[in-house]
């Protein structure tokens, strides 16, 4: 008797916690749908505002670059805080709809979105010393123990790493996106050409006797240039999160945002990150520029080599752009600086 009681008792304390629950549930989605409401409005007022700013022609120019800056640190507000969980959410790209299917990647809650923030960043570090480690080996086994020439199975390895590098990159950045990052579509796009051509390269036959050196020197260049790219993504995961960190406390920019090989840090960083990134995108064409003479010369006819040089090229080419736009807003952005500087000393 004392059993049956007790499981009476806890069957109707079930039933209480299920009833409370249902209408927490009820009350929490009646809330959440006013915030999501009143988080859409203050948005888009934000953007009618700031096409106000933009066309207003008679509008003195330091109100307006106090105001502009006013209504940039009230979308970072937004953007930043626990209300941009309730504001609409960016659709998800089609890759990660590949692979998870219509499921919601956005997080709820500010602390999971950084944390996602901060795997991704820590994933990055991971892979610049890869990067970097990964074909220094190769190189450095193909000169002293394999004789000048790369057995097929390292390369391939290193080949089945670099796709799966890249495809991790594509699928954090798609979420970091969904969850309000500002991740450029074009480092997407150039992940989806890198995914492609290091599936490509896994069915390319480079084991090239007689002809070895001949026939391997695109994998050799392109190792080289792997190598040159683990230095610069080292050199840009330190000084680019530092410059993005002032940024964020000058209101300037989201905690969600991120940096990529587009940009540099501060003027001293300019000057050694920018010859550097240039030096890249050459010799990443280069190298790709070499695929295609020795598919085209018949030197090395497979497919995957015309594949592999022009996938190089249009990288390289859309990096470059990239890297160019990215120095001219930050120089309009100087310039606008230095012009509100100079009225306020005016004044």
């Amino acid at each position: 008797m004392e059993v049956e009681e007790e499981v009476r008792r806890i069957v109707e304390q079930v039933k209480d916690l299920h009833d409370s629950a249902t209408s927490f549930v009820a009350s929490s989605s009646h809330e959440e749908l006013s915030l999501r409401k009143r988080s859409s409005a203050v948005e888009a007022s934000i953007t009618r505002l700031h096409s106000t700013l933009v066309s207003d022609k008679h509008l003195d120019p330091k109100l307006f670059d106090k105001l502009e800056e006013d209504l940039q640190r009230a979308r970072c507000m937004l953007a930043d805080g626990d209300s941009s969980s309730f504001l609409p959410s960016k659709p998800q790209g089609r890759f990660v709809r590949m692979f998870l299917g219509p499921v919601n990647v956005r997080a709820s809650r500010k602390d999971i979105q950084l944390k996602v923030k901060e795997e991704y960043n820590s994933y990055r570090d991971r892979t610049a010393l890869l990067f970097l480690v990964f074909p220094a080996i190769l190189l450095t086994l193909r000169s002293y123990v394999w004789g000048g020439c790369l057995p097929a199975f390292p390369v391939q390895l290193y080949e089945a790493w670099l796709l799966f590098l890249y495809a991790g990159l594509a699928m954090r950045e798609n979420i970091l996106r969904a969850n309000g990052s500002d991740i450029r579509s074009w480092w997407l796009y150039h992940h989806y050409c890198a995914m492609a051509m290091a599936l490509v390269s896994l069915t390319w036959e480079i084991k090239g006797q007689p002809n070895c050196v001949q026939k391997q020197k695109g994998v050799r260049l392109f190792l080289q240039w792997a190598m040159m790219q683990g230095v610069a993504m080292l050199l840009q995961n330190r000084y680019q999160r530092q410059r993005l960190y002032t940024r964020i406390a000058l209101g300037k920019a989201k905690r969600m945002d991120v940096v990529w090989g587009e940009t540099a840090g501060v003027d001293g960083q300019l000057w050694l990150l920018c010859p550097l990134l240039f030096t890249l995108q050459g010799f990443e064409a280069y190298v790709g520029l070499q695929l295609l003479r020795t598919a085209l010369t018949g030197v090395v006819a497979e497919w995957q080599v015309l594949i592999c040089g022009i996938l190089l090229v249009v990288m390289a080419v859309g990096n470059f752009i990239n890297t160019v736009e990215t120095l001219m807003v930050k120089s309009r952005f100087k310039a606008k600086m230095k012009r509100s500087k100079s009225r306020a000393e005016l004044d």
